[in-house]
């Protein structure tokens, strides 16, 4: 079975430094085919095979820590988390 090298965003840090995160990448070996079907879903999604790996991981563990939610509310939590916010204010009236 082919194996396929591919650098994966691990780890986030806060870097006293820059005062801002920084990302840790080790590279770890995954079958050629995944990496295939994380190509081509990679293009339909804007994002970079690594980058879909990672989030196929991210909705895999948290299926996995979370059995009785569906797989597309855990996708729509994912999707929401990259999305600016602003604070609510509450306002007497």
């Amino acid at each position: 079975m082919p194996i396929s090298y591919i650098v994966i965003f691990v780890a986030q840090c806060y870097n006293n430094n820059i005062k801002g995160l920084t990302t840790m990448s080790v590279a770890i070996r995954i079958d050629d085919e995944l990496y295939k079907q994380a190509e081509t879903t990679a293009k339909a999604e804007c994002r970079t095979p690594p980058l879909q790996i990672q989030y196929w991981a991210k909705i895999g563990k948290a299926a996995l820590e979370n059995p009785d939610l569906p797989i597309e509310f855990i996708k729509s939590i994912l999707a929401s988390e990259g999305q600016p916010s602003e604070p609510f204010e509450f306002r007497r009236t």
